[in-house]
């Protein structure tokens, strides 16, 4: 029986398969360690940009949001082709530009609430309307462009189908809403003219309340809710913005502050 050499070293390949594995699921161990970390680093990171995103004042935010000019809604040559499509229809010449600017005057503050421009009020409809509206008619506006803001003021957000479609319609309404107000200021009366004139037929003062009821369409026990509720809907019926009446709006919201003071 002699020496033999493979025999000797037999054991030791399979110890160094052992050692290597062991040191593979170790290193594996650390790089998902290490990716854990990584990925609770970037959930971090990722929470305080968007908190600062919140926080930030929309004006420096010019790294994450870049400034996009939007078009504008109205051109100056749709206001200009209005305007002279307005100029061609009968009855133009009717309309005074001063009688234009007090019809507007009389519309804003016939809408509600009755403090707002009408660049607010179109602003508050459609957002960037009003802006865009006056930045194309310009600081000067002559009878033309006049008549186009007066016909914003009393069509509203459908001014616009209005003029593309019946300018002459739109002459007919601004030369009413002209001559109507006109004829309110020359014909104003005190109150104590109003309380004489607003008798019923059967001699007896009217009673405030019972008109205010009346043009709400309510009874005399109508609840506080019930009051809103109807100011609420005839304040949608009739906003001049929609198309309404200015009249009716006024008339309307008359009521409802002589029904809830």
């Amino acid at each position: 029986m002699g020496f033999d050499p493979r025999q000797w070293s037999g054991g030791r390949p399979e110890q160094r398969v052992t050692s290597n594995v062991e040191a593979l699921l170790a290193e594996n161990d650390a790089l998902r360690r290490e990716l854990l970390r990584l990925n609770r680093e970037l959930e971090r990171l990722q929470r305080q940009q968007r908190q600062r995103i919140r926080t930030e004042p929309r004006s420096h935010r010019h790294w994450s949001e870049p400034p996009a000019q939007a078009p504008p809604r109205i051109s100056s040559q749709q206001v200009r082709a209005w305007g002279q499509a307005l100029a061609q229809q009968p009855g133009w010449t009717a309309l005074r530009q001063r009688g234009l600017e007090l019809l507007i005057d009389q519309l804003n503050r016939s809408s509600f609430p009755a403090h707002l421009t009408l660049e607010q009020r179109l602003d508050r409809l459609v957002r960037g309307l009003g802006t865009d509206l006056m930045a194309e008619v310009g600081p000067k506006p002559n009878k033309q462009t006049t008549a186009v803001l007066a016909a914003f003021a009393l069509f509203g957000v459908r001014a616009s189908e209005w003029l593309d479609e019946d300018p002459q319609r739109v002459v007919e309404q601004l030369r009413q809403r002209q001559d109507q107000s006109g004829s309110r200021r020359q014909g104003r009366r005190t109150r104590t003219d109003q309380r004489q004139t607003d008798r019923e037929d059967d001699g007896h003062v009217r009673d405030p309340r019972r008109a205010a009821l009346r043009v709400l369409s309510l009874d005399a026990n109508a609840s506080l809710a019930e009051i809103k509720q109807a100011h609420r809907k005839l304040v949608k019926q009739h906003h001049p913005d929609l198309g309404g009446s200015a009249e009716a709006f006024r008339r309307v919201n008359e009521a409802y502050q002589t029904l809830v003071q």
